[in-house]
């Protein structure tokens, strides 16, 4: 739950969060646990209206897809980025009209585009963002003649990890020289309305300079594209805005941010579009986690956990840091360097090196930080372990938002070969 103080804080630290409130939370619902405060996603969602008060924002659905987060999300006004047929899907069970869902094709497999063209039929005004030619053509044998986008490539990257800085690697988008020719043959196929690029994910102050880069050309673009095009509508220049996972990292200065987007932008009759995702739910979550073995080896003390790399994968993946604290905050007891290790059958699987926290004992909880974004969302059955809970607050009130997976769900989509030959 949120205070009014966390409310207009820019970020909310793991220490701001009532660990008390935690622990009744773990107790009852048990853990691993994922909690997402709907109230935090609200005040994000504010201010960065309050940033770009002119701009048409989307949500990046694939940073947190859970029902309560969708619902959120479209009761604050805000239209739906969708990377896949499922999130669109999902965009529409949670009340999404086609007007606020657009559809960016990553390489969409068939059965993606069928999907699409069905919503498309019923929903007319969805806008489909389109990174290659051969998508605009198999979108076009389909009979698609509706609106797109077109996503560009600026050669101008960044983010938090090199894995994630999406506006250089050459497999997303069209390269920007191509996009006026490619505008023209797509004004054949259905209404060109914008033009699309997204520098990467986590973007902090020290980006800014790449992200301004990527905005200027993208206001070029635009201005070419626009004097072809009658119906072009809006530039979008992604999201990617991050938040600080490192005590010491002070939060992004969003209104700055703003003002050098919109100055590197230029003038431009259409909208300015963007496309944040973790902004709106990174410090809206914790991911809760029971301690199970305490062991002293010769390097370190082990603190081994229920969660692991299949529940918050980041670690493992991006070398990302999460803060992590004791919720048994009655110990007098002195900090101790750790290791935090998962399950997993993995020297990977490790969620913390190096962390002075009072040292845990077998059955208390560990809290790890900023886990709304790209927590979940990413989280695996490798090993054959169940995926977690889920729980959503809002003020005083805590509902189950995704339950946990059990055993026999790991084999709910196996088919039975022999039982349906002898039927």
């Amino acid at each position: 739950m949120s205070t009014q103080t966390e409310i207009r804080s820019p970020i909310r630290r793991l220490f701001d969060w009532d660990f008390s409130y935690l622990r009744n939370l773990a107790n009852e619902f048990k853990t691993p646990l994922y909690v997402i405060d709907t109230d935090r996603i609200r005040a994000n969602g504010q201010r960065l209206r309050d940033a770009f008060p002119a701009a048409d924002i989307r949500y990046a659905m694939k940073a947190n897809s859970s029902p309560q987060v969708r619902q959120t999300i479209r009761e604050l006004g805000f239209s739906a980025e969708c990377a896949s047929a499922g999130e669109v899907h999902l965009a529409l069970e949670a009340g999404f009209s086609g007007s606020k869902i657009h559809y960016t094709a990553v390489n969409p497999p068939d059965r993606d585009l069928d999907f699409i063209i069905d919503v498309w039929e019923d929903q007319p005004e969805l806008t489909i963002t389109v990174g290659a030619r051969d998508t605009i053509t198999r979108l076009a044998e389909r009979g698609y003649s509706g609106r797109l986008c077109l996503r560009a490539n600026p050669g101008v990257g960044a983010g938090h990890h090199k894995k994630v800085t999406t506006g250089s690697h050459p497999k997303f988008g069209i390269p920007t020289e191509d996009i006026p020719l490619v505008a023209n043959e797509a004004a054949s196929v259905g209404s060109v309305v914008g033009v699309h690029a997204h520098a990467g994910s986590g973007i902090s102050g020290e980006d800014l300079s790449s992200h301004k880069e990527l905005v200027s050309r993208m206001g070029e673009l635009a201005r070419t594209v626009e004097v072809n095009q009658d119906e072009f509508e809006f530039v979008n220049v992604g999201g990617g805005f991050g938040v600080p996972y490192h005590p010491e990292e002070e939060p992004l200065e969003l209104e700055t941010v703003a003002e050098e987007t919109r100055s590197a932008l230029g003038e431009l009759k259409p909208t300015l579009a963007i496309e944040p995702g973790r902004y709106f739910v990174a410090d809206a979550g914790v991911l809760i986690t029971q301690v199970n073995t305490v062991k002293q080896t010769r390097e370190t003390t082990v603190v081994g956990v229920g969660a692991g790399m299949t529940t918050l994968i980041r670690p493992a993946m991006y070398d990302a840091y999460h803060a992590v604290r004791n919720l048994n905050t009655d110990t007098d007891r002195e900090n101790e360097e750790v290791m935090i290790a998962g399950p997993i059958c993995e020297s990977a699987d490790v969620l913390a090196v190096d962390r002075e926290i009072p040292l845990p004992q077998q059955g208390e909880y560990l809290a790890i930080g900023n886990a709304g974004a790209y927590g979940y969302e990413m989280s695996s059955n490798y090993n054959a372990r169940p995926r977690p809970a889920e729980v959503t607050i809002s003020d005083e009130d805590a509902v189950i938002t995704r339950r946990r997976e059990t055993l026999r769900d790991l084999t709910a989509m196996e088919f039975d070969h022999m039982s349906n030959t002898n039927q």
